[in-house]
């Protein structure tokens, strides 16, 4: 996997990823303005990381060409390490920003409770109480594989808890709205941090 970071006023990272399955670029500006350039060739999915932009405030790149023929797995969760490999190459060392951040967010009937934690651990929490699955042919269960990619690379604590709500695309859609509320704040710098948010001196 190939990663590129430039730290001028931005924080910015690309990152490409081939294998047999999978040909992905991804780049990010965590101090964007939530434009989006999606094409992963699956078009619900495509909607979903357009939301995560807009709503955290990063600017999001994402080309992926994948094995769509054979499932949509693989280009899922490739899409997941590729996007948390450039979040934790954009946010370098980490130093000064806020690190945690969470958010309660409504979609209509959905409900969506998510916290983030820029620690350095990577973790995920996940739970949904939305027993419809399918938009269409998509299979939102993908997206527990993506967000365990997304958590493992970019090095953080993802706890998403899904409340209420059986629309699929109302429940992925505050999924993922919510997860880009709790990135911005953590990502976030704290003007009161002059160091790296940590007890231990390094995340």
């Amino acid at each position: 996997m190939k990663a590129m970071q430039t730290t001028a006023s931005h924080r910015t990272a690309e990152v490409s990823r081939k294998t047999r399955e999978t040909d992905i670029r991804v780049s990010i500006d965590l101090d964007g303005t939530g434009r989006a350039s999606v094409s992963t060739g699956i078009g619900f999915f495509d909607h979903m990381l357009e939301l995560f932009a807009k709503h955290s405030l990063c600017d999001l790149e994402v080309e992926c060409k994948g094995d769509l023929h054979v499932d949509y797995h693989h280009a899922v969760e490739d899409c997941g390490l590729a996007l948390g490999t450039a979040i934790d190459r954009a946010l370098g060392d980490r130093r000064g920003i806020r690190r945690y951040g969470f958010f309660l967010l409504p979609m209509d009937e959905s409900l969506c409770r998510c916290a983030v934690d820029f620690g350095g651990r990577p973790y995920l929490v996940w739970s949904t109480a939305c027993t419809a699955t399918f938009c269409r042919d998509f299979d939102t269960r993908l997206f527990e594989e993506f967000f365990r990619a997304l958590s493992t690379n970019a090095r953080m604590n993802v706890n998403i808890r899904h409340e209420g709500g059986n629309e699929p695309h109302h429940a992925a859609e505050s999924v993922f709205k919510a997860f880009a509320r709790s990135v911005r704040a953590a990502a976030e710098f704290d003007p009161r941090e002059t160091g790296v948010p940590s007890s231990k001196g390094t995340i």
